[in-house]
């Protein structure tokens, strides 16, 4: 869930959206009106596009931190 632009990451600790679109582990935004494929997974998976997510309309975020790794940038990966 969204509360002021900013997500729980891990217990006690949020992160901003902007994070969110730049994590391996965000899988998908929540729109009022659907959902968008996170960035950072499109790229990942070598798809490189996505639509572009306007972070002032997201009301939540799908993660599959199932490690609770926390926020990890995709640049890590890519480099």
């Amino acid at each position: 869930m969204v509360h002021k632009g900013r997500v729980s990451c891990l217990a006690g600790k949020e992160e901003s959206l902007d994070k969110c679109r730049f994590c391996v582990h965000s899988v998908r935004f929540i729109l009022p009106d659907g959902e968008i494929e996170s960035p950072a997974r499109a790229f990942c998976q070598m798809r490189r596009a996505t639509q572009s997510v306007d972070l002032s309309e997201v009301t939540g975020v799908v993660c599959d931190d199932m490690r609770k790794e926390g926020y990890r940038s995709m640049m890590n990966v890519i480099s």
